[in-house]
């Protein structure tokens, strides 16, 4: 097909505005250019419009580019710099200390006695939120010292938004942080959850407002309070819009007598047709961290005693 003579044709670059005039674009790999004209190769159609992304289509003037609340991942940055926003108001990130509390703990690669366990909660709750994008994240190891205890927390309220706290919190002789914290100021806003595991979880307010989590000391029940409570709170606080959580049904069925939530560890794997199912991998119990390697998180099942089918939906919650 040959353009008539009096046609014109413009050679441009992908991301031209288009010529006055011109109406459609053909890419340069279905023309040729001989003695001057412009020849499409045989079976190039043209339209008005073809291949020109119009003005305006993408999105109106004065359109919602961005609602207040979302995460600024990849898309929402270009969004934004598409729109000539040099800069961009944004909440804060809280200041978060993770302490954990106990004369047997001990640090990675130091040497170990028979009564010691390695400090692993504070590595896992660090490297959790600093999945999530958190990064202004301070670590601090207090024994069982009531005194020393509260000279800590009494300087880490002074310099931090929020504190996230492992061990310490149950009915122990040496369980010292509910009673510390009291006498720094921080009201209580609950003391025990009835899940399983987790039970013993602490929370409170400080007199600046500061948030303040007890978490157990077991790094099952650990991990899993702080994904399914700390995060999301501090995720509010900051006025981040949260998407609801993620439904799967189960792959294997249940039984559980407890009259409790129970957080079950779980596999995410996929059939013959594609579809996800949470397979359980229970553990041994609430210390037992070595069957949480290579499981995708949790899922959260109602009180029982009852047992739950396969195919039995309920949220899950990624690590």
């Amino acid at each position: 097909m040959k353009l008539e003579r009096g046609d014109a044709a413009i050679e441009v670059m992908t991301g031209a505005i288009l010529p006055l005039q011109s109406d459609n674009v053909v890419p340069v790999e279905q023309y040729e250019v001989v003695d001057g004209f412009v020849e499409l190769k045989t079976g190039v159609n043209t339209a008005a419009f073809h291949n020109v992304h119009r003005r305006g289509c993408d999105g109106r003037q004065g359109a919602l580019l961005l609602e207040a609340g979302t995460l600024l991942r990849a898309p929402e940055i270009a969004v934004a710099a598409s729109a000539g926003m040099a800069r961009v108001r944004v909440s804060n990130q809280p200041a978060v200390m993770v302490v954990s509390t106990g004369d047997e703990l001990v640090e990675p690669g130091d040497p170990i006695a028979d009564y010691q366990v390695r400090r692993s909660n504070a590595y896992a709750v660090a490297a959790t939120l600093r999945q999530r994008g958190f990064v202004r994240i301070g670590d601090d190891h207090v024994p069982d010292d009531e005194q020393r205890l509260r000279a800590r927390l009494a300087l880490h309220l002074t310099t931090h938004e929020v504190l996230v706290l492992s061990g310490g919190v149950s009915m122990g002789k040496f369980d010292l942080v509910p009673k510390v914290l009291g006498q720094l100021g921080v009201q209580q806003v609950f003391h025990h959850i009835a899940q399983r595991p987790g039970k013993p979880m602490w929370f409170g307010v400080g007199p600046q407002g500061q948030s303040v989590f007890g978490l157990p000391g077991n790094p099952v029940s650990t991990l899993v309070c702080l994904i399914r409570y700390v995060i999301p709170a501090m995720a509010e606080a900051m006025g981040t819009r949260r998407a609801p959580p993620e439904r799967l049904a189960l792959a294997t069925p249940v039984t559980f007598q407890h009259a409790l939530t129970y957080f079950l560890p779980v596999n995410i794997e996929h059939d013959d047709w594609g579809r996800p199912w949470a397979n359980p991998r229970p553990p041994n119990g609430s210390g037992d961290f070595l069957s949480l390697a290579g499981t995708d998180g949790f899922v959260e099942l109602p009180p029982g005693p009852n047992t739950f089918p396969k195919g039995f939906v309920t949220s899950v919650y990624r690590w």
